[in-house]
């Protein structure tokens, strides 16, 4: 393979790796939000529980996401520097104002709201997770912002040789920017909640003591997922619109509409091989499409079974089958990440910098080695993060260790 290739396939395993801890982040902080919601409004001892039990799982995965997004920023500087010094001035912006909300603002208020457990107000307590899903979608947003800019790069000018931001209104209303975002969000949800039915149906499969406990809880993902899906599909199917024509034409896969993208781009930035690869766009669209019609159909069926107790209690092949859909969601969401990225090749930021030119001056030695070091690092950490949450989801809410202490009795103050 080309250094060019082996840069592209090393950002692509990690990007999407970390891709796949931001949805299960965002779909968890949710349902925890909504669970303790309702325990703080009802003061249900079962909802608490719960809160307690999703909170933890959530705080693993949000963990690991933090590492692997570290590990991944390392690769603009080492691998993509002719990316970030061409159009580091204009997305480098939305890559801050993320920084700054995640690490600064969801990262302090998360762990206030971990170490307040019976020592804050419930209210302020509540306030807290919702502080935290808030920020956590306001960071996805401005990630989206940075990737739409390269999808459709606007509010830019041309300034010796580098971009420079002009108009940040013009790049935060992106519509590449804006559609994709909503789609993503509504993606998480659908993530969130199979995986939470997932794992209650695992433990309801196993006739666990806490059946009321993982009865409620799958319920309440199933209850998630059905709307998901479809707020999803609206999105995707208005993303369609926001497409690049060269993408288009490679989903059609015509020929005619092929030769005709090949032939303006050629008008536009001269000779050249403008086309994306017709078997990445198309393989990629076509899992994510098969794979979101079989969530549409589980997710209906899953709420029609639902409304029936003894079902919920009993049915052992929906249990199974349930529990089996839980990575479905994360190969849904990959796909529609290869299609979206492969589609915009060959360029980094479309119409204006190539993919070959954004690459840094690394040999071919380097970055095979580079490769092998991130994907060994990002395979372990994935493997971390499974054992962790396979661990924890398994063991159930008796062994949560989220929000266990008991408030501290005041320390009496010796009179003299």
């Amino acid at each position: 393979m080309e250094t060019v290739e082996l840069a592209r396939l090393q950002f692509a395993l990690t990007a999407g790796a970390h891709f796949l801890f931001v949805a299960l982040t965002l779909g968890l902080a949710t349902l925890v939000a909504v669970i303790q919601t309702r325990a703080t409004f009802g003061r249900s001892p079962v909802h608490q529980r719960m809160t307690r039990f999703w909170g933890q799982l959530y705080i693993i995965n949000y963990a690991m996401g933090i590492v692997t997004g570290l590990v991944m920023e390392f690769q603009l500087g080492l691998s993509w520097s002719g990316l970030t010094e061409y159009a580091g001035n204009v997305f480098g912006s939305a890559l801050a104002i993320e920084t700054l909300v995640a690490f600064f603002v969801e990262s302090t208020f998360l762990g206030l709201w971990i170490f307040g457990w019976n020592k804050l107000n419930r209210w302020a307590h509540l306030a807290l997770i919702w502080i935290v899903t808030l920020t956590a979608y306001a960071s996805a947003f401005w990630i989206m912002v940075a990737n739409g800019f390269l999808q459709n790069p606007v509010g830019h000018v041309v300034d010796g040789g580098v971009l420079r931001l002009a108009d940040l209104g013009a790049m935060v209303a992106n519509p590449a920017a804006q559609v994709a975002f909503w789609h993503i969000m509504g993606g998480a949800l659908v993530v969130g909640g199979f995986f939470m039915a997932g794992v209650s149906a695992y433990h309801l499969r196993r006739r666990t003591a806490e059946q009321e406990f993982f009865r409620k809880s799958l319920r309440i993902g199933i209850g998630v997922a059905l709307p998901a899906v479809f707020f999803t599909a609206t999105f995707g199917g208005i993303g369609f619109q926001t497409l690049q024509p060269t993408k288009v034409a490679a989903w059609v896969g015509s020929a005619d509409r092929l030769a005709e993208a090949q032939a303006a781009m050629v008008e536009r930035h001269g000779p050249g091989d403008w086309l994306p690869s017709v078997g990445w766009v198309q393989a990629g669209a076509l899992t994510m499409l098969t794979l979101f019609a079989v969530l549409m159909i589980v997710a209906g069926l899953s709420c029609l079974l639902m409304s029936f107790r003894p079902v919920v209690r009993g049915f052992r092949l929906w249990h199974w089958l349930l529990t089996i859909m839980i990575p479905v969601p994360f190969l849904t969401m990959i796909a529609g990440w290869i299609f979206r990225e492969m589609g915009r090749q060959p360029w980094a930021v479309y119409g204006l910098l190539t993919t070959a030119d954004a690459m840094s001056p690394v040999s071919g030695a380097q970055m095979r080695f580079s490769l092998a070091a991130f994907v060994t690092v990002f395979a372990v950490l994935i493997a971390v993060n499974y054992w962790l949450l396979a661990r924890s989801a398994r063991r159930g809410p008796g062994a949560v260790a989220l929000g266990d202490r008991p408030i501290e009795a005041p320390v009496p103050v010796p009179s003299f």
